[in-house]
C-alpha cells in the first residue's frame, strides 16, 4: 500500500515526500480511513509505530476543506499531550505534514513562561497541541475558546492517567462541543483507559497495533549514566576519545537537534541538525555530506528519521532517552543492518531512568553498562 492509497491530497502527498516517508505504517494503513471517514476512533499503539502522522494528516486534510466550504475562525483541532516533549514532537509533525497548507500550528505547555505562546495564541491558531495543565491555565485566562473545536485527539491517555491528569482531562472535555470527531491513543489497554475512552468516543472504530522489538543480534547496546548537564561533555569525549567514527545522534526535539549540533561545531566536530524546519533541499544537503564522510554526526529527531536511510552506519546515539520503548527500536534499526556489525549507545539521567526501563521491558535484554568514563 501506498499513501496515495488512502485518498490523501496531493499537497499532503507531497509534504509526505518530501519528508521521506515511502510507504504508510500499519497504524496509518488502518486509521486514516476511518478517521477520513469522520468515525471516532480507539487507537492501541504506542508512538513507534508511526501513530503521529495516522492522527495528523487526516486532520489536516479535513480542516483544509473545511476552509473550502467557508470554515475558517476559531481552533478547529485539539491534541491533548500527556508532556512537553511529546507534545513539542506532535507539534513538529503538524508542521511537517503542513507544509503549504497555510494552517496555523501552536502548542502550549508548563515549565516556562506562557508570554510567547499566548502572544502565538493571540495571532490565530487552526491547531492545537497542549498538555492539560498549561491548557487549563490558559483557558480559565481566557485565551483560549474551546467552542469552534471540531477535532480532539487525546494522545498516550494512559499515561495521562498514570500522571493524574484524569480530572484535568474531564474539566476539558466538558468545555468542548458535543459535535466533533474524537480520537483516542493509549499503549496499554487497562479498565481505566476503557472507562476514559467510554466518555469520550461515540460508536469508535478499533484500531489495535503491536510494536516491533526484535532487535538485531548485530547491535552492541551500551548504556551511561551521566547528568543531565554533562551530556553535551559525554557526547564530545564519546565522539573525540573514544575512536568512534561517524554517529547518527537521536535528539527529542527540533531545538536540541540544533543545540547539539552547535556545540559539536564549536569543539571541532562536524555536524549538522535534522528535522522538520529544515527545507527538504537542506536536509539532503546534510543527508549526502553525512554519508561522504564530510561530516561526522548528523543530529537529528524522530519526526524525520523513518527517511533516513544510511548503508553501512555503525553508530547510533540515543543523547536523550525516548520515552517510548519502541521509538527506541526504531532508532537502533538504523544500524546493525545487512550483517554490518553496529553500536548503540543510550545516555541516561536520572530523569530517565525510567524510560529506560520500560526500554527493558520491552526489548527483554540488558544492556552493557559503560562506567569508566569521565562522567559517570
Amino acid at each position: 500500500m501506498t499513501f496515495k492509497d488512502l485518498n490523501l491530497t496531493k499537497s499532503l502527498l507531497d509534504a509526505i515526500q518530501k519528508a521521506g516517508y515511502q510507504s504508510p505504517t500499519k497504524i496509518q494503513q488502518q486509521s486514516i480511513p476511518h478517521i477520513l471517514a469522520g468515525k471516532d476512533l480507539f487507537g492501541c499503539a504506542q508512538t513507534g509505530t508511526g501513530k503521529t502522522a495516522a492522527f495528523a494528516l487526516p486532520i489536516l486534510q479535513k480542516i483544509m476543506e473545511g476552509q473550502k466550504t467557508g470554515i475558517r475562525h476559531g481552533i478547529k483541532a485539539l491534541v491533548i499531550a500527556p508532556t512537553r516533549e511529546l507534545a513539542n514532537q506532535i507539534d513538529e509533525s503538524f508542521r511537517t505534514y503542513g507544509t503549504g497548507s497555510g494552517l496555523r500550528t501552536t502548542c502550549v505547555y508548563g515549565g516556562i513562561s506562557q508570554q510567547l505562546q499566548v502572544s502565538k495564541l493571540k495571532k490565530g491558531t487552526d491547531i492545537l497541541i497542549a498538555t492539560p495543565g498549561r491548557l487549563l491555565d490558559l483557558i480559565q485566562q481566557r485565551f483560549i475558546q474551546l467552542g469552534t473545536i471540531r477535532y480532539l485527539v487525546l494522545d498516550e491517555a494512559d499515561r495521562m492517567l498514570d500522571m493524574g491528569f484524569i480530572n484535568d482531562i474531564k474539566k476539558i472535555i466538558a468545555m468542548l462541543p458535543a459535535d466533533r470527531q474524537s480520537l483516542f491513543f493509549a499503549a496499554t489497554l487497562t479498565p481505566e483507559v476503557k472507562k476514559l475512552s467510554g466518555t469520550i468516543l461515540s460508536d469508535p472504530a478499533l484500531v489495535f497495533v503491536t510494536p516491533e522489538k526484535e532487535i538485531s543480534g548485530l547491535i552492541r547496546q551500551s548504556v551511561y549514566y551521566v547528568r543531565k548537564e554533562d551530556k553535551r561533555d559525554l557526547l564530545k569525549h564519546v565522539m573525540k576519545d573514544t575512536g568512534m567514527g561517524n554517529a547518527l545522534v537521536f535528539t527529542r526535539t527540533k531545538h536540541g537537534a540544533d543545540r547539539v549540533a552547535r556545540d559539536l561545531n564549536r569543539s571541532g566536530i562536524t555536524a549538522e541538525a535534522i528535522h522538520g524546519d529544515k527545507s527538504q533541499n537542506k536536509r539532503e544537503k546534510s543527508l549526502m555530506s553525512f554519508r561522504r564522510g564530510v561530516i561526522r554526526v548528523l543530529v537529528a529527531t524522530d519526526v524525520v528519521s523513518r527517511g533516513i536511510d544510511i548503508d553501512s552506519l555503525s553508530n547510533v546515539i540515543n543523547y536523550e532517552i525516548p520515552e517510548d520503548p519502541a521509538t527506541y527500536v526504531h532508532r537502533i534499526g538504523r544500524t546493525g543492518r545487512a550483517g554490518v556489525k553496529g553500536t548503540a549507545l543510550s545516555f541516561c539521567s536520572n530523569e530517565e531512568k525510567r524510560n529506560l526501563k520500560d526500554i527493558h521491558k520491552l526489548i527483554h535484554n540488558e544492556m552493557n553498562v559503560v562506567r569508566t568514563h569521565p562522567y559517570s
